[in-house]
């Protein structure tokens, strides 16, 4: 019946394509008229368009017109020429879903379509792809184009200024990565000036690559973070311990990624650390407990994160590798301690461990747009996902001219040894009819295992990895020349197509650079218009001979845990109509199945009586192993999904502070936020100490006595006042509070009206931001241990609503407590001079924010990442505060007496004597 169905009514997703093509013509019939235009016509459309949207027309109504100037402004910006299938795209960009478009069908161009339609509105439109390099080149080859139609284009990638930021997001439309989009969100809510935030809101955005950004990277938060207390030495001692366990001291289970110590392990690991002296008692104390951290994260580092898998070691550093991508991730970090017990591991320098200052998970950064859009090869896979977290429908596109590409059924060995046998053996045939080749590898390790073996036999080949990372354009760029043999980890979001033949524009770059080298001069522009066209008749002939072995094969020499991967890898051949082959070869020793099917699959192939040095190619194991592909994907999107509603909860809390911190920065005048807190202050200290239906026998007056002198810095004759006939706990509350506006008032004169209204915005931000941090951490730690309330028959996840509901409560009333006591502790005086014993120290306790990093952490992995970058310092000039005040600075704080000590180390520390 359903097949019945979509031949009467079409497919879903032939319904959605349909509406499309009638818009295509409308466009294709206004070409002959745009092209009749000037360079200055052209480009005056933009001007016509906007002064139709003030008018009341909408996007939609100038699509067709925008998309026909857009296509123009290509043809002469940049010689191309949008495909019918590209206007679709970028149809479906506007309409804010996401296009599904395979490889080679110019994801690049269709962009400009939809974020030049949106850029009219003057509200900037973000084009987020995946690495720096794209987002530079893609802003410089598009931004060609937008000029051609009177727009300005800015790029956003690591290591620009601030004022450069500010510029690139004031452009109409701004490139980057999804980082540090995420980052400079999460830096703009740390400024304490208006002018010093870089974005202008969220309006439209489309995410190149949306699989990769959005589902991939979906579990690893934006952390921006500073360093704690150095603790290598720790690191060192314990990673000494790992190697000596036994196989039967620990508890792997390498399906869900995690090894604990049996307990034998605990015991051994018990006595080590006493014999090292790092242990008094039992390793459970609770005193003890940082021990059973650093213990854990030492096994985890030995047998979870292997080198050239997971990581590697280059200049000193641990680098971390990308599982979807194969890149270096420079900078990232992993978390908890975790990236430290590599290193000592690895025997290079250990780096300080990092705290919350801020954070956001891509989920929720990107649901801050108000549309959203995406394009890649491989989403339809992911499409449930897609609908349920971002509400983000997926188009799959039609390719420009026919598919050609042959897809042979996986070949399946007993051994990995018998597999690359046979993985050498094909690449050789290929190799000496001329056919380009791209073997596909999984991590580090086994494309250079990979290499070793094409190396034995004398096969010519290129490495793609990470230890490559900067030649990576040049390498993919002539990976279609004829029997070019090209190993690559990982072929996602590399940006660069593999054309057959090679690429012409690549190797054009090349050849003048080597010959204006050996000339030492420029060549003219004569000599490079006869280079050029002798580099395009040249890959034209080898494009032939290219075509003539078979186009370019693809060979995957294992299966992914994501079937997005692999379909990536595929999609490197066939592209434009070209002829092409892929095929993957598979062992039951390879790492997919080894854990989640070998004993299963290897006894099937006993029963066969498959030899070791035989394959066997059935659609059954192909279905078999899209089976547990689609099993561990269903997992991992629990895994996210589980995280969005953790994330869900702090995202709540996040945004009421940060829209709150926005009305401050906005505001010229806090006074009456700050008058609210104070009042607030004083009815909860009279409501603790002089409760409401308690007699006036049981008013505690000491306490009443003491929080008024601690928290407001007075004394209040409240003794007397209680003493009194019939006084009511109303009646001294009034009174308390005459008594605080009379004293604040009065400050308020001594600074001056407008010297105070600076302070109390200034105070208020920052220690709401140090309030903030400070709950981060709480709910950090509240997160690592909720699970366990599941042994007592409770929802993990409700007790963590509770819990961080709990906390948010107590981070207000502390926020209002820490500004209302700071303000009412200031003293006015003459700064002293420098040497002199009262040091100048900023009015407040609040410290300033240690230098912030930027990070990136996965609560499942621990991955983040980090970019060290102070965070802005707040203006105005200092106040100085009164040795008399000191007793109230935290004792976890700088001391106020300019030592650079932390207070409980310096005036705050407790004098001890032997008896």
């Amino acid at each position: 019946m359903l097949s019945v169905a979509r031949k009467i009514f079409g497919t879903a997703n032939e319904r959605k394509l349909k509406p499309l093509v009638a818009r295509v013509n409308r466009i294709n019939a206004l070409e002959p008229i745009m092209a009749a235009l000037s360079d200055q016509s052209l480009k005056g459309k933009t001007q016509e368009f906007r002064k139709r949207l003030a008018d009341g027309a909408t996007l939609d109504s100038l699509l067709e017109e925008a998309f026909a100037v857009v296509r123009e402004a290509a043809k002469r910006a940049n010689n191309m020429r949008h495909f019918d299938v590209q206007l679709m795209g970028g149809m479906v960009l506007h309409s804010g879903a996401i296009a599904e478009m395979r490889t080679g069908e110019g994801k690049t161009l269709v962009a400009t379509l939809a974020a030049y339609l949106n850029a009219l509105e003057g509200k900037g439109v973000h084009v987020i792809t995946v690495n720096d390099y794209l987002a530079r080149r893609d802003s410089e080859w598009m931004g060609r184009i937008y000029g051609a139609l009177g727009m300005s284009t800015g790029v956003v990638v690591h290591g620009v200024t601030d004022d450069e930021r500010k510029a690139a997001y004031a452009a109409d439309i701004t490139y980057g990565t999804n980082n540090e989009f995420g980052f400079d969100y999460l830096r703009d809510n740390m400024k304490y000036a208006l002018d010093q935030m870089a974005q202008r809101g969220h309006h439209f955005a489309i995410v190149d690559e949306v699989d990769s950004i959005l589902i991939d990277e979906a579990r690893t938060p934006l952390i921006i973070s500073g360093p704690t207390d150095d603790r290598s030495d720790l690191y060192i001692k314990i990673d000494s311990l790992i190697p000596k366990l036994e196989p039967t001291d620990f508890d792997l289970d390498e399906k869900q990624r995690s090894v604990v110590f049996s307990e034998p392990g605990v015991e051994k690991i018990e006595a080590w650390l006493a014999e090292l002296g790092l242990l008094e008692g039992s390793l459970w104390e609770p005193g003890n407990i940082s021990l059973v951290h650093h213990s854990n994260q030492a096994l985890r580092a030995h047998k979870l994160y292997s080198r050239d898998k997971d990581y590697i070691v280059k200049d000193g550093q641990v680098m971390l590798i990308d599982e979807f991508n194969g890149r270096m991730m420079e900078g990232r970090r992993l978390s908890e301690g975790l990236h430290q017990a590599i290193e000592a591991k690895e025997r290079v320098d250990i780096k300080p461990e990092n705290v919350t200052l801020a954070s956001i998970t891509f989920q929720n950064y990107f649901r801050l747009y108000k549309k959203l859009a995406g394009m890649t090869g491989t989403a339809l896979t992911e499409a449930d996902e897609f609908l349920d977290i971002y509400k983000l429908s997926v188009v799959d596109l039609p390719t420009n001219k026919p598919v050609q590409r042959k897809d042979d059924d996986d070949v399946v060995y007993r051994t990995a040894k018998a597999k690359y046998a046979e993985i050498v053996k094909e690449v050789k045939e290929a190799h000496a009819k001329g056919q380009p080749i791209l073997l596909g590898t999984a991590s580090i390790e086994k494309s250079e295992l990979l290499s070793n073996l094409l190396t034995s036999q004398r096969i010519p080949h290129k490495v793609l990895n990470a230890r490559y990372h900067e030649q990576e354009a040049f390498i993919v760029a002539n990976a279609g020349v004829p029997g070019a043999v090209t190993v690559a980890t990982n072929m996602a979001g590399r940006g660069t197509d593999i054309q057959l033949g090679g690429n012409p524009d690549m190797r054009l770059a090349q050849e003048r650079s080597e010959k204006e080298t050996g000339l030492g001069r420029g060549l003219s522009d004569g000599e490079v218009s006869l280079l050029s066209a002798q580099i395009r008749a040249d890959v034209e002939v080898k494009k032939k001979q290219a075509l003539d072995a078979g186009g370019l094969y693809v060979l995957g020499t294992e299966r992914h845990e994501s079937r997005r991967i692999d379909n990536q890898l595929r999609g490197r051949t066939g592209r434009q109509g070209d002829p092409g082959k892929s095929k993957f070869y598979i062992s039951i020793e390879d790492d997919l199945m080894r854990i989640f099917a070998a004993d299963r699959m290897d006894a099937v192939m006993r029963r066969l009586g498959i030899k070791e040095d035989e394959g066997i190619t059935h659609p059954w194991m192909n279905k078999a192993m899209e089976t547990s592909q689609r099993k561990i994907e269903e997992r991992n999107f629990e895994i996210r999904k589980n995280v969005l509603k953790y994330d869900d909860v702090i995202n709540d809390q996040r945004k009421a502070i940060f829209e709150q911190r926005l009305d401050f920065l906005r505001a010229d005048d806090v006074s009456e936020t700050i008058t609210e807190m104070r009042e607030t202050v004083i009815d909860a200290l009279v409501a603790r100490t002089m409760p409401e239906k308690a007699y006036a026998e049981q008013w505690n007056i000491e306490g009443l006595t003491e929080g008024l002198r601690s928290d407001l810095a007075l004394d209040l004759p409240v003794k007397a006042w209680a003493a009194e006939e019939g006084v009511a706990n109303e009646e001294i509350a009034a009174r308390i509070l005459q008594a605080v506006s009379q004293q604040y008032d009065a400050l308020t004169k001594q600074v001056g009206e407008q010297q105070m209204r600076r302070i109390e915005k200034q105070l208020l931000l920052q220690v709401l931001d140090l309030r903030w941090r400070e709950h981060l951490q709480h709910i950090d730690q509240l997160r690592s241990v909720i699970h366990l309330r599941s042994y007592g028959q409770r929802d993990p996840l409700n007790e963590f609503k509770s819990e961080a509901f709990n906390l948010f409560d107590t981070l207000l009333g502390e926020l209002r407590a820490t500004v209302t006591r700071s303000l009412m502790h200031i003293r006015v005086q003459a700064a002293p001079a420098p040497d002199a014993a009262r040091r100048p120290v900023p009015v407040a306790a609040p410290p300033k924010a240690p230098p912030a990093h930027e990070t990136k952490l996965d609560p499942d992995t621990g991955v983040n990442e980090m970019d060290p970058e102070d965070t802005a310092t707040p203006p105005g000039q200092p106040l100085y505060q009164a040795e008399d005040d000191w007793a109230n600075t935290p004792r976890n704080s700088a001391c106020p007496c300019g030592s650079g000590k932390k207070y409980k180390h310096c005036h705050g520390a407790i004098e001890t004597q032997k008896v």
